[in-house]
């Protein structure tokens, strides 16, 4: 599965040539791309307007997913833990120090209701550390 609200997605990706049924959620305006770009190779879903991530899970529990790993950049960690759509967050912590000011976010500007997190574990794996964190509110 993988969310694109443009739909401009590269065919050519191992993804789509490997495993299972794909899905790609996007909104209105981006299907119609994603369709042009993909063909057949997934089922196009659109979302609405904006890709709409409760309605995401929502199709995904439709379609039987009980646990959905996500990863991605900024803008999916932001949509997610800002709508409170996450049950655990898991870090990764490697001893490389990033400072430029372009570099990617975990996180985007934006109210976080669960940005209290409760620990869960940690794991020492080689020179990362494993950090789980639940949301919880308040």
């Amino acid at each position: 599965m993988t969310v694109t609200a443009s739909g401009d997605v590269d065919p050519e990706w191992k993804f789509w040539h490997h495993g299972g049924e794909k899905l790609v959620f996007t909104t209105e305006s981006g299907a119609p791309t994603a369709r042009e770009r993909l063909g057949q190779l997934p089922e196009v879903v659109a979302l609405g307007p904006q890709v709409d991530f409760g309605a995401l899970l929502d199709d995904l529990g439709s379609r039987g997913v009980r646990r959905l790993m996500v990863e991605g950049g900024g803008q999916i960690h932001t949509a997610f833990l800002s709508q409170s759509l996450a049950d655990e967050i898991h870090l990764a912590i490697a001893p490389l120090v990033v400072g430029a000011a372009a570099a990617p976010r975990f996180l985007l500007p934006a109210r976080y209701p669960g940005a209290r997190m409760k620990l869960l574990d940690t794991r020492a794996i080689g020179d990362v550390v494993l950090i789980r964190y639940a949301p919880k509110a308040g």
